[in-house]
């Protein structure tokens, strides 16, 4: 086992390079772009393939290709260049493409502040796309460790439902430096719980089933496959239609295979919540750390807390709301998105609360005392926003 003090960049590029990561295509842009420059050293080194690409469009484009020519592929960006993925994100989604996307989310609107962290594409990670009739599939670390560990898990799940998966990571995590594990051998990586298939080619004749089906084999150009893949409603052999039956058992099948294998997907961690607290600290990401110490400064104190922490965001785990409890979502940002899920997920009865910052983490303190106010059912004078679920 390897063990280096590294940033959660170092962490994402060398998850890739383990998990079978041939092609980066990238454009710079802070704080991504240490990814960039990693796996422009990194890959040659293993054989593989680093484009620096015209813009943040082309580069995905650019994965996309690689992916269809049966290679494991990623790109990362920030805020600003996540919301140019939109043409290339839906071919890949609704050609069923396997790829790896990192957004290292920074404050914004726009350009925002390029070295202060925000929670701003929560929603757009879900729906990066125009049309609808898809399901998204999203990781969020909230150390260095687990970008390392959930950049492996964003190319298993790729591989096994052929599709984009997206590592929502913030600015603290991509550019924060922590001890990191990178296992030597097998053994070391089933021990650390990593997840690694490669990558195999469908021969077809049926290259787009119309089923739930997972592990179907990606569509690969080449290789006398025989396959075809372009932008339009596929027959099951791959060729455009203008059917909507076919549009039917397309779209059914882009939701479906997702939402009924959601048990493969789902992570999320409860924080002393055994004793049903009245009081429940939601976040994930960066923020989920100062949550974490909230519980524990709290339960010092003698206050019922609890938190919970989401390491998958979608499909969003609604099962993680079913207690009756006082939520307080946690967030970077000031218009609260997080919350918004968690008002639709809460039981009858619950309270929802929102606590954004906007380009800075909350202190521990102002959690406890946030928490404390609503034990006491005071006003919360510092959270702009609230109100109940039901």
């Amino acid at each position: 086992m390897k063990r280096v003090f590294d940033t959660g960049n170092a962490a994402i590029t060398e998850a890739a390079i383990f998990a079978g990561c041939k092609v980066f295509a990238g454009y710079p842009i802070t704080p991504a772009t240490e990814i960039a420059e990693n796996m422009s050293r990194r890959l040659p080194q293993i054989g593989g393939y680093y484009v620096q690409a015209e813009d943040e469009l082309s580069a995905l484009h650019m994965c996309i290709g690689a992916s269809l020519g049966g290679l494991k592929a990623m790109t990362s960006t920030s805020g600003p260049g996540y919301v140019l993925y939109a043409d290339p994100y839906g071919w890949a989604l609704g050609s069923e493409i396997p790829v790896v996307v990192v957004n290292a989310q920074r404050v914004g609107p726009v350009s925002g502040i390029t070295g202060a962290p925000g929670q701003g594409e929560f929603y757009l990670s879900r729906y990066p796309t125009h049309g609808g009739n898809f399901e998204s599939i999203v990781l969020a670390p909230n150390s260095v460790q687990e970008a390392f560990s959930l950049t492996v898990e964003a190319f298993y799940l790729a591989e096994r439902f052929r599709m984009p998966v997206t590592v929502l990571a913030d600015q603290i995590v991509t550019d924060g430096w922590e001890t990191l594990l990178i296992p030597d051998t097998e053994a070391e990586a089933r021990e650390m719980g990593l997840r690694v298939v490669p990558r195999q080619i469908n021969y077809g004749p049926e290259f787009y089933p119309a089923t739930d089906e997972i592990d179907v084999p990606p569509v690969v150009l080449g290789h006398n496959t025989g396959a075809a893949c372009s932008d339009w409603t596929p027959t099951a052999e791959g060729f455009d239609t203008e059917e909507v039956e076919w549009q039917h058992k397309h779209a059914y099948r882009l939701i479906y295979k997702v939402r009924n294998h959601k048990d493969i997907i789902t992570r999320y961690e409860e924080i002393d919540t055994d004793d049903n607290p009245d009081v429940i600290l939601v976040a994930y990401g960066s923020p989920s750390r100062v949550v974490k110490s909230a519980v524990k400064a709290a339960r010092e104190q003698g206050l019922k807390v609890g938190g919970i922490r989401l390491v998958s965001i979608w499909p969003f785990p609604d099962e993680a709301f079913s207690r009756n409890a006082k939520y307080l979502s946690v967030e970077l940002n000031y218009d609260g998105q997080l919350v918004r899920e968690v008002q639709r997920s809460a039981q009858k009865g619950s309270e929802v609360h929102f606590l954004g910052r906007c380009g800075e983490l909350p202190k521990v303190a102002e959690l406890v005392e946030a928490a404390r106010n609503l034990l006491q059912n005071r006003p919360l004078a510092s959270i702009k926003w609230q109100r109940e679920a039901w």
